[in-house]
């Protein structure tokens, strides 16, 4: 019987982290909750979980949702800007098998979802990425349908303009994310230049535990100053290579082996709108070493 309950487990196991990962952000806090999942599933009546995949997808929103609602509180005092923590998507095709699943786990996506409460997020979430019924998302919410309608309606709203991007095929991402890798390395200020959207903003999360700067910063002038002034003094020591991160090319940095820094970058019409700094060491301990 326990074999049989963990081959139905894993079934949904990656359905259930996907949810959660994106609901949250975090890979670590992702996982929990997977396991949490699954040990209430163990503990639940067998006769009362008519649907496996139902129960435990209703455990995972209910419990990201208050996981949510703890980690909004718990950012007010996080140091400088927080962003997700960065996923390698390389050898796991089932987070971005379908072009709304793909779409939901870019960095851009997960930083904007972070306008949305915990509700709003999980039922726009729920809809637009997984597809889900609304007589599903309103079992999972405990809110009815018609309420599920208005919130997604209103996240819809909220999230406005936020969503609008042209559609760039992973060819112009990888070129020019080998292109703002080159041209950071090799100090090519033009180049660097001619890569970046008049309005581009550069944001880091260090978290109080590597030198980042606490406010993001805005324009082509300052965003590529700064941005190779900071690598002229890494460049002696860090190796940089480029790997799927959230389903998208992005450059990993390592210093002595160790992932040092993951840059994301957010392309819009040929040019890069946003970097994505990820320095601090806590979010990367997943990522493989060198």
């Amino acid at each position: 019987m326990a074999e049989r309950t963990e081959q139905i487990f894993n079934q949904y196991r990656w359905l259930l982290f996907s949810i959660a990962y994106r609901m949250l952000g975090s890979r670590t806090e992702a996982e929990d909750i997977v396991q949490e999942a699954f040990l209430r599933w163990l503990e639940a009546d067998e006769e009362a979980v008519q649907s496996p995949r139902a129960y435990l997808s209703t455990v995972v929103v209910r419990l990201c949702i208050d996981q949510q609602r703890s980690a909004r509180a718990q950012r007010e005092v996080y140091t400088g800007t927080w962003l997700p923590e960065p996923l390698l998507t390389e050898q796991q095709p089932e987070l971005t098998e379908t072009a709304a699943l793909a779409e939901s786990l870019s960095f851009a996506f997960l930083v904007m979802l972070e306008n949305l409460g915990p509700l709003e997020r999980a039922v726009f979430l729920l809809r637009e990425a997984f597809e889900f019924e609304y007589a599903e998302i309103a079992e999972m919410t405990g809110k009815s349908e018609a309420n599920c309608r208005q919130i997604l309606h209103r996240a819809q709203q909220h999230l406005g303009q936020r969503r609008g991007r042209y559609d760039v095929s992973h060819e112009q991402q990888e070129r020019i994310t080998a292109q703002f890798l080159q041209a950071s390395t090799s100090g090519d200020i033009d180049g660097f230049l001619q890569l970046l959207s008049d309005d581009i903003v550069f944001t880091a999360d260090g978290g109080g535990k590597a030198k980042a700067g606490l406010k993001p910063v805005r324009g082509r002038e300052k965003v590529a100053r700064g941005t190779l002034s900071g690598l002229r003094i890494l460049l002696p020591a860090i190796v940089s290579r480029i790997e799927m991160v959230n389903g998208q090319p992005a450059i990993i940095g390592y210093i002595d082996g160790r992932p040092y820094a993951v840059i994301v970058l957010d392309i819009v019409d040929e040019h890069i709108h946003a970097i994505y700094a990820i320095l601090n060491p806590d979010k990367l301990r997943s990522l493989p070493h060198l």
